[in-house]
């Protein structure tokens, strides 16, 4: 590891100390001697070795992401709202996690809100406590994992282009309101 350090910190010191103009840029760079050394994680103290072998996986992969989530089934099954959640594909061909949060029943629903999730959110977990005190005022509450983000298909945090995001959105709400999950219009 040390070797690494000093190659990758002299590599650094000698890009820092060109000129970066057209010409020298155009020099031919020989690549530097990158060596690196692969180390198994320790399990983390206190955690059973379910959670630290969920802990170790990629989560760049949606599959992963999906195990590591279904480890705190017995927490979701506990709330006390009604919940729903499925997979729609969008226009790329990308399964992306849809979730609803509904008043109780017979409670009149009073409109409905859809939530966007930021950069390295999902709209599980913190979310849940807002979403369901929101149902039960007597909205319909929608939200949906960007791709790359939380239980929806995507390389993890990935983002190639922002409208790709807003256009998702708009895809994925346009077929909740014409879907099953939607409640019917006043």
């Amino acid at each position: 590891m040390a070797s690494l350090a000093r190659n990758a910190e002299a590599s650094l010191s000698k890009l820092l100390s060109r000129p970066w103009n057209r010409a020298s840029s155009q020099q031919q760079q020989q690549p530097a001697n990158v060596s690196a050394t692969l180390t198994k994680k320790k399990p983390d103290e206190g955690v059973t070795v379910d959670l630290n072998s969920i802990a170790s996986l990629n989560l760049d992969h949606a599959h992963s992401r999906r195990l590591v989530r279904s480890a705190f089934t017995h927490l979701q099954q506990q709330l006390d709202h009604p919940l729903y959640k499925w997979y729609e594909i969008n226009y790329k061909g990308q399964e992306v996690f849809c979730k609803s949060w509904m008043p109780e029943s017979g409670v009149r629903i009073k409109g409905s809100m859809c939530f966007c999730h930021g950069y390295g959110d999902t709209c599980t977990f913190f979310f849940e406590g807002i979403a369901s005190q929101i149902a039960s005022s007597g909205y319909a509450v929608y939200a949906v994992d960007h791709p790359g983000f939380g239980l929806s298909e995507g390389l993890h945090g990935y983002i190639q282009n922002f409208d790709d995001l807003v256009d998702n959105a708009y895809e994925m709400f346009a077929k909740i309101e014409g879907s099953d999950f939607s409640p019917p219009s006043a």
